[in-house]
């Protein structure tokens, strides 16, 4: 896992809150603005998506962007940041 060139632990509390909120509301992009991809991972070090992540956003639906968000958070949690997004914590 490459470092994110943003602070990784801004970027948890971010996908903690997207993936906290109830259904039927807008699902905001994890974009930052530092788009620079790491030839390692194929990951971007501002956002952690992948090139295809990034090309599709704007036609995913709320779901498919939550989705996104689901592996962000996996790949943060990979690296030892962050909590397990609400769909893959144990009861």
């Amino acid at each position: 896992m490459m470092a994110a060139v943003v602070d990784a632990s801004t970027l948890a509390r971010r996908a903690d809150a997207v993936l906290a909120q109830p259904a039927g509301r807008p699902v905001t992009s994890p974009c930052v603005s530092v788009c620079l991809m790491d030839p390692g991972s194929g990951l971007c070090q501002g956002c952690l998506r992948s090139l295809d992540e990034i090309a599709d956003w704007s036609g995913l639906t709320d779901e498919g962007r939550r989705d996104v968000w689901v592996r962000i958070a996996r790949r943060l949690r990979e690296a030892g940041i962050g909590e397990p997004p609400p769909s893959e914590a144990k009861p």
